[in-house]
């Protein structure tokens, strides 16, 4: 039987009170095609929604649609559940992959990095000020340098130290963190070591990495004193997905900034720290307000 309006729980509000609302977000994708928008649009006013913002893509090559769907509803936590079982024949009927979560609700991430900090304390004070919609759960690293950072700021440290011949071994250690403290997402802040094919098909789509001077130029040892030695004009970096194939997952993120002539190769590296941060920051966010959608080895992202 369809849940309809009626039997959506209602909070008994006195007279002269505003009912109890929540705000949700819906993301859906699936292939083109005539009624979707007004399947989605029809089911939210059935239940008694607002729709606050929408943002909707249809790829006419590959013939794809994708929408995320801010909207307000009356009721309390347990109105969630309905609404996601009532939405399931419609999302059925379209062929569709979705997701519907409470608007604000964190993710679980866990952050790894090596020795450059300057994207995990990045991601530590936006995750702090609650500008990123995080539960940092723990940092990983193969370093102790950010250890006092991690601490300060009152999250779990994780010291694996990697090696050619122990390499199965951390990463073994690593997913059973990640499983054990149900973490959503892992972001590479600088993580300086290659993750094996078995263990970048286990963590699929929910594994970030910032590669630095603008990928894929300039791979390799000292990527901006290649830069330098190329004259650039500009420099960047670029957030994705992490796959099998290093530095050239889906893409989510870029940032890029003007240089000239009078930039060092320590000008280029300083100029390039700003734009790995805002890069990574900005996928993570993303990511975690439910605006990317992966579609083969590209993205669509929602802003």
């Amino acid at each position: 039987m369809t849940v309809t309006e009626t039997q959506i729980p209602k909070t008994e509000v006195p007279a002269g009170e505003a009912p109890a609302t929540v705000e949700h977000v819906l993301t859906l994708d699936c292939p083109e095609g005539p009624g979707i928008v007004h399947a989605v649009s029809g089911f939210l006013l059935e239940h008694g929604c607002d729709i606050i913002d929408n943002k909707q893509f249809g790829e006419r090559t590959e013939g794809h649609f994708f929408m995320r769907v801010h909207f307000v509803s009356e009721g309390d936590e347990s109105t969630l559940e309905v609404l996601r079982d009532s939405f399931a024949p419609v999302a059925e009927k379209f062929g569709m992959r979705w997701q519907l979560e409470r608007r604000g609700s964190k993710r679980k991430v866990l952050i790894m990095v090596s020795k450059f900090g300057h994207c995990l304390n990045d991601l530590l004070f936006r995750a702090r000020i609650g500008e990123l919609p995080v539960d940092v759960v723990a940092v990983v690293s193969n370093h102790r340098d950010h250890e006092a950072l991690v601490e300060w700021h009152g999250i779990p440290f994780h010291h694996i130290p990697v090696t050619a011949e122990t390499k199965p071994e951390a990463e073994a250690a690593l997913m059973e963190l990640v499983d054990g403290l149900d973490v959503e997402l892992v972001v590479l802040a600088r993580y300086m070591q290659v993750l094996s094919d078995d263990l970048t098909r286990r963590l699929d789509g929910r594994a970030i990495n910032i590669h630095h001077s603008f990928l894929p130029s300039f791979k390799g040892a000292k990527p901006y004193h290649q830069a330098y030695a190329r004259g650039v004009k500009t420099v960047g970096a670029t957030a994705h997905y992490v796959n099998a194939e290093l530095d050239e997952g889906p893409i989510i993120s870029q940032q890029v900034v003007d240089v000239d002539h009078t930039y060092g190769p320590e000008d280029l590296v300083a100029a390039g720290r700003d734009t790995e941060c805002k890069a990574l920051s900005n996928a993570v966010k993303w990511h975690c307000e439910g605006r990317v959608i992966l579609q083969g080895n590209r993205t669509v992202v929602l802003r």
